[in-house]
């Protein structure tokens, strides 16, 4: 049984149903042309979602991503010092002191998994700081993801990886020069390690590294020229939502922008829309609000297909991967 008839046989009701009707929508909205912007919050990357989301983007089922700093620097991570994690079965049960002893070897968890600093985190911050001071002794800014996806291109990370690669989603992207948008990056470890490089005088210009508004202005032309010469029926770009945050809100207001504050009303809302959350429905949240409360920022339209997946992106996003792919 394919995955695809599993989930029509087995997810019939509730959110179980959502999972296949949101799947056969995101598919319906590929056949019919269209194109899907995936937003990657919480800590996909480190959760491994790249066995899956690598081959949507090989496939072209994806054609951009919005992601946090973390899911964005964690899939390099990963590539190069997976057998180095520690996975922490029992990680509801630790006490205090045995967060301590985990700090104390240097392995940083998230939920289960402990990303361990020096393999991992040093290993990419002596290749990318490279980077950024050649960048800025030319005086040539990047955008974080620029920098890391010439890293990957160069090669000179092969010879540490330690998964396949093909399961990386950032080396799949930086292969197809995926459009990238990375919102709030100096959140990241690695936009800490850039100020403090900053601060002691590493690197010399904090704008060596471009900035979320200069990203806002990337995305506004990317959305206009992927929607341009589009007519009221198609399909235009889907947006797909991986959690909440700043991963999701700050690429949705792209349209209300151009609608509202640079008054260019022919381009059309997302075509598209689906969110993956364990968030509490609620108001008063941006992650916890149904999709219908969108209608009123002018991102989504009356007709727009939406959908709202309550559960675990961990566990929905790889099955919902799964069968646009055909497996």
């Amino acid at each position: 049984m394919s995955i695809t008839d599993f989930l029509k046989t087995h997810y019939r009701h509730f959110n179980a149903a959502t999972v296949v009707d949101a799947t056969e929508a995101y598919r319906a909205h590929l056949g019919s042309g269209g194109r899907m912007l995936v937003t990657l919050a919480g800590a996909m990357s480190t959760a491994e979602l790249g066995r899956s989301l690598a081959e949507m983007i090989r496939q072209d089922k994806v054609h951009a991503i919005c992601c946090t700093g973390a899911n964005l620097e964690e899939d390099v991570f990963n590539l190069v010092a997976h057998t180095h994690y520690r996975r922490i079965p029992s990680w509801r049960e630790l006490t205090p002191k045995q967060e301590q002893e985990l700090h104390d070897a240097h392995l940083n968890r998230v939920t289960d998994t402990c990303i361990p600093e020096e393999e991992a985190i040093r290993r990419i911050e002596r290749e990318i700081l490279e980077q950024w001071q050649d960048a800025d002794s030319a005086g040539t800014p990047r955008f974080p993801h620029e920098f890391l996806y010439r890293l990957l291109r160069s090669g000179q990370l092969e010879a540490s990886y330690d998964i396949d690669p093909k399961n990386s989603w950032l080396l799949a992207a930086a292969q197809r020069e995926l459009p990238m948008f990375v919102p709030g990056w100096e959140d990241s470890t690695l936009g800490n390690i850039f100020a403090a490089h900053v601060i002691s005088g590493d690197v010399k210009n904090v704008h060596t590294v471009r900035s979320g508004i200069e990203y806002m202005i990337e995305l506004a032309r990317w959305y206009e020229q992927t929607t341009k010469g589009l007519g009221p029926d198609d399909p235009g770009i889907g947006f797909f939502q991986i959690g909440g945050g700043i991963a999701g809100d700050f690429p949705i207001c792209v349209v209300p922008m151009l609608h509202q504050d640079l008054q260019r009303p022919e381009v059309p809302l997302w075509g598209y829309f689906c969110q993956i959350s364990d968030s509490t429905t609620s108001y008063g949240s941006y992650s916890g609000a149904v999709p219908n409360e969108k209608i009123t920022w002018g991102k989504l339209g009356p007709n727009t297909p939406r959908f709202v997946i309550e559960s675990d992106a961990t566990i929905v996003a790889p099955l919902m991967f799964a069968s646009l792919l055909g497996w």
